[in-house]
């Protein structure tokens, strides 16, 4: 029961960070072992009756805080609105050249909102020409701004069909990875997840979701602007775009400039890839939770839930 039982409490530890009770079942698909369900039952159960983690209703947390739960579910409603606007936008977006698919990533994939959420969006591109698509994106995006609606729009990771693997191989992008919820694009992320498959390691329960995501429909325009760039043109312009932004950026983070929440403004680049520098946000999460962990582990069984 131990081995179960520290996987219950790791897994609760992670998403406390992020004040998210959850389920049975949703415990069960983020353990990192597969286990039998009736030992597994026993031990969520037996955690319970020793106060190391609460139960109100189906949902479970570390926290005696029943606001948690009120605060899930007000965020699972808004989510639920947010996806379907979500799901229209990306309807939009997979007409912009070289896009080849189109994913809800961030909080909004874990079913959860509320009035600070963005959209955020996972984007698939065509081999090497993923900073001429993300450069058409963000000069759109800017429009965005006029109208106030800039938040709808945060195309915040880009990576290319020519390397689909993701680098980084820990837990949070691990779990980044399977909460995704494809919108469109179906046989690019079936390649993807092909291509993931390490995180398994971390997450034997959960599988990826491709059934939500829309074949991808190809218009006449889209066709001809490609056409006219599928060629040494094309390459150049497609590197010349990654070395502009690049150092766009490195001034931006050099001089700690921040977004509209506060956090410097940081990206990793490379030609296959665009996404927020894992420093910033992703290593710091990583050492919360393995110090809580810590915590969970060494404290005596009835004083883990303080």
């Amino acid at each position: 029961m131990s081995e179960i039982k520290d996987n219950i409490l790791a897994t609760l530890a992670y998403f406390d960070i992020f004040n998210y009770p959850l389920t049975s079942s949703e415990i069960y698909l983020f353990l990192k072992n597969r286990y039998d369900q009736s030992d597994y039952q026993e031990t969520l159960k037996y955690l319970v009756a020793t106060r190391g983690i609460y139960q109100f209703g189906i949902f479970y947390t570390l926290k005696n805080d029943h606001s948690l739960i009120v605060r899930r579910r007000d965020g699972n409603k808004k989510a639920a609105e947010m996806i379907k606007v979500a799901s229209k936008i990306s309807n939009w977006l997979i007409h912009f050249p070289y896009v080849r698919g189109i994913a809800i990533s961030g909080s909004l994939s874990k079913n959860f909102a509320d009035e600070n959420s963005d959209i955020d969006l996972f984007i698939i591109t065509a081999p090497n020409r993923l900073w001429i698509a993300r450069t058409l994106m963000h000069a759109f995006k800017k429009l965005t701004f006029l109208f106030n609606k800039q938040d709808y729009f945060c195309m915040n990771y880009y990576i290319d069909e020519e390397r689909l693997e993701i680098v980084e191989k820990t837990l949070y992008t691990a779990i980044e990875v399977v909460t995704l919820i494809p919108l469109q694009g179906d046989l690019q992320f079936e390649k993807f997840y092909s291509s993931n498959a390490w995180t398994r390691d971390y997450l034997p329960n959960k599988i990826m979701r491709v059934s939500s995501a829309k074949p991808v429909r190809s218009t006449k325009i889209k066709r001809a602007f490609e056409f006219f760039l599928n060629n040494k043109a094309g390459d150049l312009l497609d590197s010349f775009l990654m070395r502009v932004t690049a150092g766009r950026w490195q001034k931006k983070t050099e001089l700690k400039k921040l977004n509209a929440k506060g956090k410097v403004l940081a990206l990793d680049v490379d030609k296959h890839y665009a996404k927020p520098d894992p420093r910033n946000f992703q290593d710091k999460l990583l050492l919360q939770y393995e110090s809580k962990i810590s915590m969970l582990i060494t404290q005596p069984q009835n004083s883990l839930a303080h």
